[in-house]
């Protein structure tokens, strides 16, 4: 069948429409894109309104990593300090930003969001905020991961994931506290850190930020060193050290690994008369922690603490 001019000409017209509408859908969704990546709103945080993305894409978590992990957002670098290294149990894949020294590491990662914790005072906060909307953290929950965990996905819009991580933590730690006061009951229980560099050993007290929850949420007694302390942890004197007769002793070195070679000098110390006369010691109720989650006090940090609790002490 022969097709005559005017049915070239209408079906030129039909490809030219149908062409037309894809580039109208395209323009659409790449403008609501756009918009979506342009929009706004303003939150008060410890330092007061700040305005930040709708809809942040590239979060950088400075200290709280922990905390994005646990709401499934990767951040877009890890902090990172010489001593102190970086938080190896939430295996990160990200670039390191070294805390102690210059932001570069912080500019080159192009975040369009900084959260961060009380180790920013007003100085930084402003350094940070210079490379993108800063938002910190209010003091008043900095020693309440849920809280913690509720505020950063409210800043990310995306409260229901915090809901449901906050409940499921709730639940651990009531079946936790459970079995801990059956196998613990009201024997003492003391936290102490081996630092490796002077190898003296601090003991941590009950409002100390990674440590205090176990005694709050889980219910663990503290011994009356740790109750009575008015700082968060202090360097235990060699004369102390007799009176640190705690029933239960956790322990962890400041820096690397038990087995790492550098630390093989302070460990020694483990081995000395007056570690030997402690009590716990005598009877076998010391246990050896990981630093990398036992050095802070963020969520899935504290879940995996509670792990250690409930193998070291649960039968």
């Amino acid at each position: 069948m022969r097709r005559g001019p005017f049915f070239s000409l209408a079906l030129l017209l039909v490809l030219t429409f149908i062409l037309g509408a894809c580039s109208s859908n395209e323009q659409k969704v790449e403008s609501k894109e756009n918009t979506s990546a342009a929009e706004t709103r303003i939150v008060e945080d410890e330092f007061g309104k700040v305005e930040i993305p709708a809809h942040p894409q590239r979060v950088a978590a400075v200290y709280l990593e922990d905390y994005l992990s646990a709401l499934d957002i990767k951040p877009v670098i890890q902090w990172y300090h010489p001593i102190w290294g970086i938080q190896e149990y939430l295996n990160l894949d990200v670039p390191k930003f070294d805390v102690t020294g210059s932001i570069e590491a912080l500019l080159e990662a192009k975040p369009d969001l900084i959260i961060v914790d009380g180790a920013v005072d007003s100085a930084k906060y402003e350094k940070y905020s210079k490379i993108a909307p800063t938002y910190r953290l209010k003091e008043e929950i900095l020693q309440n991961p849920q809280e913690i965990v509720k505020t950063i996905a409210d800043v990310l819009n995306v409260s229901e994931k915090a809901d449901e991580v906050v409940k499921q933590y709730e639940e651990r730690v009531t079946l936790l506290k459970t079995e801990l006061d059956a196998a613990v009951g009201d024997d003492t229980v003391a936290v102490l850190r081996l630092n490796v560099a002077d190898k003296t050993l601090a003991l941590f007290g009950i409002g100390n930020r990674f440590i205090g929850n176990l005694y709050k949420e889980v219910g663990l007694t503290p011994h009356p060193l740790v109750r009575d302390m008015k700082e968060f942890q202090e360097v235990l004197s060699e004369e102390a050290i007799p009176n640190l007769d705690a029933d239960h002793i956790i322990i962890f070195p400041s820096d690397g690994t038990w087995e790492s070679k550098e630390n093989q000098e302070a460990v020694q110390w483990l081995d000395s008369t007056l570690w030997k006369s402690v009590p716990a010691v005598k009877n076998g109720h010391v246990y050896i922690a990981s630093r990398t989650y036992w050095q802070t006090g963020a969520i899935t940090a504290n879940l995996l603490k509670y792990d250690d609790l409930e193998k070291w002490f649960v039968k």
